[in-house]
This record gives structure tokens, C-alpha cells and sequence, in this order.
């Protein structure tokens, strides 16, 4: 598959994702823009990232006002061929884990940990 053809997928996932979240959660995720992006940048793993992750949430979570070191607003990022390489080339499964992934991308946008996110099965 192609990387379009994989961003639209991925795009898809995550609106249904978004459309089945509670009301307030909802709205608030709607406020939390979703990039694309085939995989990640050089820069993003000499600071330490994993050259096959998945989704990054940057900027301040929820609640928190933007801070000096974090002075970009929130965002998700999702990398679409390491969601493609980690689903093995199942179409159901990248879409699953596109799902996943949107969601524990917004939970840290909720203020959510790493233990808050296990509670709710989207580690």
C-alpha cells in the first residue's frame, strides 16, 4: 500500500475513533489536530525516540497552559508505515492499531500516565 493510501486509512480509523468517544471527551479531542506522517524524522530519534514508534502527542496536555519548553499547541502524530510494519500488512489490524494508537496519543492529552492509559486498556 502507499503512504496516501495508508494516511487515508489511518484518517478513517481515527474518525471513528473520535465519532464513539463521549460527548466531552469528543469535543475536546476535536480540538486536537491528527498528522500524518510515514515515519519519523531523524531529529525525532537522535532525541531518543524509537525509530519504530508508533504516534507521539506533542505539546501541553489539557488543562495546562502552554510553557516555554512546550510552546506548540497539542497535536498527534501518528507514523503510518511503522503502523503498517507492526500490523504485518493486515489492513484490519492497521486500522486497529491506528485506533489504539489515535487513542493513547489522546489520552496524554487528557493528563493521562502511562498506568492511566493500561487502566483503560490503551497501552
Amino acid at each position: 500500500m502507499t503512504t496516501a493510501q495508508l494516511t487515508d486509512l489511518a484518517a478513517t480509523a481515527v474518525e471513528s475513533a473520535r465519532s464513539k468517544l463521549p460527548p466531552p471527551l469528543r469535543m475536546l479531542a476535536s480540538r486536537v489536530p491528527v498528522h500524518f506522517e510515514a515515519a519519523p524524522s531523524k531529529d525525532l530519534i537522535e532525541e531518543g525516540f524509537e525509530p519504530d514508534i508508533l504516534g507521539l502527542f506533542t505539546g501541553s496536555p489539557h488543562g495546562s497552559e502552554l510553557r516555554e519548553d512546550q510552546p506548540m499547541p497539542p497535536g498527534i502524530i501518528l507514523y503510518v508505515l511503522n503502523l503498517w510494519d507492526f500490523s504485518e500488512g493486515d489492513r484490519e489490524v492497521f486500522a486497529d492499531e491506528a485506533r489504539i494508537t489515535y487513542l493513547h496519543e489522546l489520552g496524554h492529552y487528557f493528563g493521562w500516565d502511562e498506568d492511566d492509559l493500561a487502566v483503560r486498556g490503551l497501552e
